[in-house]
């Protein structure tokens, strides 16, 4: 079913989704992601995020260099490994990757991350389609250069737009990225309209890579029950959170052979 997501509370509601909840987290540190180059940085840019429901696999980009490289530090390190899905919402994104979700506190899972945060890699070209694997990040309010989070990232699961809507979210982008001039290449148009994503993001948050198997999987996290899903009382930080606890291991896959 088409949204238009830019009236009302609807669009609150997903661009605070996806944004890292105010924490206090260093604005300034991306000198730490780069100082931890005695770990061996495996070639392929392909990894394998396992969780209960299955594998899906993504593919990092190599325009987006930091956040790239930075992903396959915290792999390398094991930084993921036991971290959850702490925030699903479907038709939107599942987002994950807060060490915080490893404990027993929700009321923490969304501030955490590993101590420091990334330069935007904003780049043309790279938009929030179905799939997209995108770095969350604290809103702009707070954040005025949209930096990443070090770690938390979402996918983006998602949902078809028609073309009325997607005037307005042009519109809407003309304003925020700014960019008097922005519209969406008529290739991305149509893959909103067919495939989907989320095209409100565009221009406002890192997209690093993509998913390129399990999208199944995907949507079966997406689709697991939340508060806000069955209705339980619980603060609003907690809504999105699923009742059933999605950990994950991410590992490098140095053979891996796709359609790219």
């Amino acid at each position: 079913m088409n949204v238009r997501p830019l009236t009302g509370t609807a669009l609150a509601l997903l661009l605070v989704a996806c944004q890292q909840s105010p924490s206090s987290l260093p604005m300034h540190a991306d000198r730490q992601a780069q100082s931890a180059d005695t770990l061996r940085l495996p070639l392929t840019n392909y990894y394998e995020i396992h969780t209960p429901l299955g594998r899906m696999v993504v593919r990092l980009y190599d325009e987006t260099p930091l956040h790239r490289d930075n992903f396959k530090r915290l792999v390398a390190s094991g930084f993921y490994d036991s971290t959850t899905f702490h925030r699903v919402i479907e038709g939107f994104v599942i987002q994950g990757g807060d060490p915080n979700s490893k404990d027993a506190d929700p009321a923490n899972d969304g501030t955490g991350g590993p101590g420091y945060t990334l330069p935007a890699e904003i780049r043309p070209g790279l938009f929030h389609k179905r799939g997209a694997l995108a770095a969350a990040r604290q809103g702009d309010e707070v954040n005025p250069e949209r930096r990443s989070s070090g770690s938390q990232f979402y996918l983006v699961v998602g949902r078809t737009f028609d073309a009325a809507a997607l005037d307005e979210i042009e519109a809407y982008l003309r304003e925020q990225i700014p960019d008097p001039d922005f519209v969406f290449p008529d290739s991305v148009r149509r893959l909103y309209q067919t495939v989907g994503g989320a095209p409100f993001l565009d221009g406002l948050y890192t997209v690093f890579g993509e998913l390129v198997e399990g999208f199944e999987v995907m949507d079966a996290i997406a689709r697991l029950p939340t508060p806000r899903t069955t209705g339980e009382q619980v603060p609003p930080a907690q809504l999105d959170r699923p009742l059933q606890p999605v950990p994950m291991t991410i590992r490098p896959l140095e053979n891996y052979s796709s359609g790219f």
